[in-house]
């Protein structure tokens, strides 16, 4: 009897295997529970990759057309050199006015000429003489940024245009004033992206490029550099 309180006295005694008690792991307190907690949450996520990679002309902005601007205009900081901000297509649709169905084949052939889902453009007043009341759709538009902007400059002047009849160039005198350039674009067939079996009509855009440049020869020299074919 005695050895029995005596074995029920002993740590672990008749119910730990061989004889040795199991070691119990160390509780963690509360305030190092909510420390880990913050610090998985502080822990910024990993990317994922991205398929398309970074647009070609983007990098060779950065490798080449950036050094070049800062050397012919002494500049010191590269954030004072030009570079594009944004581009924007819009296309025309006149006849919308009498047929709103003629927005769709228009807005297809957009998106699919920029990658980029535009938006119906509409009348910002009544005009009498061409049968336009305010707020009629009359085209669509899309305004691209970053990577998408990059490729559709790269697409545009590498592979659009050296595909127009005649080509000898763009014109240099199409800028506004604050290095802003928009090139008019008489038909979408241009682009390789459009099936030329089903278009219906000839529909002419404009392209305009917003560049951060504060001078026209700056917006050039910038133009000129990504490869723009101006006119000699």
């Amino acid at each position: 009897m005695a050895d029995e309180k005596k074995q029920k006295a002993q740590p672990g005694g008749g119910k730990q295997q061989g004889g040795q008690a199991k070691p119990q792991g160390k509780k963690a307190k509360p305030g190092e529970v909510e420390a880990a907690s913050d610090q998985a949450a502080a822990k910024p996520a990993r990317p994922k990759a991205n398929n398309r990679g970074t647009a070609r002309l983007r990098d060779r902005y950065y490798k080449e057309v950036l050094p070049t601007l800062m050397k012919e205009f002494s500049l010191d900081n590269p954030m004072a050199a030009p570079k594009l901000e944004k581009i924007i297509v819009n296309m025309g649709v006149g006849e919308a006015t009498q047929n709103a169905k003629l927005i769709d084949p228009a807005a297809t052939e957009v998106g699919q000429i920029t990658g980029q889902k535009p938006v119906v453009t509409k009348a910002r007043k009544s005009i009498a003489a061409f049968k336009v009341r305010e707020g009629m759709p009359i085209g669509v538009m899309v305004t691209l940024r970053g990577d998408r902007m990059y490729e559709f400059f790269d697409r545009l002047v590498n592979v659009a245009l050296p595909r127009v009849r005649d080509f000898r160039g763009v014109p240099t005198k199409s800028f506004d004033g604050r290095g802003n350039y928009t090139l008019g674009v008489r038909d979408q067939l241009i682009f390789p992206e459009i099936d030329y079996a089903k278009v219906e009509k000839l529909k002419g855009m404009n392209i305009t490029i917003v560049t951060s440049a504060g001078t026209d020869d700056q917006a050039r020299a910038l133009l000129k550099h990504m490869g723009m074919p101006f006119r000699q």
